[in-house]
């Protein structure tokens, strides 16, 4: 009899990325896991199947799948609020990630993360996060720590548009480029902080800021998949070798809601011909056509057969046991005694 706790994929990565030599297939498949997955979370946020929301990365999937493509296994990388697709084009597995936001044990972190802090520290994901900006400290952190192991991993910090005002990011841009630390910092620019254009919210340039820390900055068609692997692999290159950090402007635009509550509250920041117009360049469509269509309905069909897989475990798996609420609260494993009430 199977194991219920056990992922219906054992090694997605090794299933869903075949070891292609050219990028073409690869990229798209990665690219189709994610929006069919961004799709399905859609249809379980509706159903309350997960809880509080999502925020999808609809539209912004060739930067997840570019960025990871050049990436080798043991390379690191932290993700943001919006990052199903980071964590899924690193590797993880589809089911245990569907499993995570659904709330249920057999999640990457045993449902206790959720969408917004899922990680799977085995295959270098160290971690989405809510924070604005929070995720490039913590790369910044990691490429010093293989430094001093002599290590020639590479980590890639994600984050938006709205995070280049944050402090924390300045700081790891200082930090980076004075100790020459093997990082890239990778800038989703989806042209909107929320609900505002980033021309009323960042002044300059976004690679302005990271060039003022004599850090190598460009900005890249983040619509294109090849086009930010090429990129980020130069990047990952020179980071590798010793050639200290650089930064990515990837200018995307973002097809679905800044957050899921806007399905019920209609909030209204951009018209209907504006995000027509931002889908007219749908990254998923361009990558398609170049590669031929038996390819991509193969593609298509496995991507599809995994995340039906994927749904029916995670909504098969156990819900978390109110009683083990507070286990692995503290890292020493300690529990409150018995009797004795907290206050917020």
């Amino acid at each position: 009899m199977p194991n219920p706790l056990r992922s219906p994929l054992e090694n997605p990565r090794e299933s869903l990325v075949a070891g292609e030599a050219e990028p073409a297939v690869p990229l798209y498949r990665t690219m189709r896991l994610i929006r069919s997955f961004e799709e399905r979370c859609v249809e379980l946020v509706k159903t309350g199947e997960i809880v509080g929301g999502i925020h999808p990365c609809t539209g912004q999937e060739a930067v997840a799948a570019g960025v990871c493509a050049a990436l080798r296994p043991d390379d690191v990388i932290t993700s943001t609020h919006r990052g199903h697709g980071h964590v899924l084009a690193k590797g993880a597995d589809p089911a245990r990630m569907m499993a995570e936001l659904a709330g249920r044990i057999t999640g990457l972190n045993r449902g206790r993360g959720g969408s917004m802090h899922a990680a799977d520290v085995g295959l270098g994901i160290l971690g989405a996060n809510g924070i604005v900006g929070a995720g490039a400290p913590i790369a910044t952190g990691a490429a010093w720590a293989a430094v001093r192991a002599g290590r020639d991993r590479v980590a890639v910090g994600f984050f938006g548009d709205g995070a280049v005002s944050q402090g924390v990011v300045l700081e790891s841009f200082n930090m980076a480029s004075l100790w020459r630390l093997p990082v890239v910092f990778v800038c989703e620019n989806n042209g909107y902080s929320s609900t505002v254009t980033v021309e009323d919210m960042v002044a300059g340039s976004i690679t302005g800021r990271a060039q003022a820390f004599g850090i190598p900055a460009e900005s890249v068609d983040g619509m294109d998949a090849e086009a930010v692997f090429t990129a980020t692999r130069a990047c990952v290159e020179r980071a590798r070798a010793g050639g200290g950090p650089a930064f990515l402007e990837c200018r995307t635009y973002r097809f679905d809601a800044h957050h899921t509550w806007e399905h019920r509250s209609f909030v209204r920041y951009r018209t209907q011909e504006q995000v027509d117009e931002g889908r007219r360049r749908d990254p998923l469509t361009i990558q398609a056509e170049r590669i031929p269509d038996t390819e991509r309905a193969r593609v298509d069909d496995e991507v599809e057969a995994v995340l039906e897989s994927a749904v029916r475990f995670a909504l098969d798996s156990p819900k978390p046991d109110p009683a083990d609420a507070l286990d692995h609260l503290y890292a020493t494993g300690l529990r409150p005694r018995a009797g004795v009430t907290t206050h917020a």
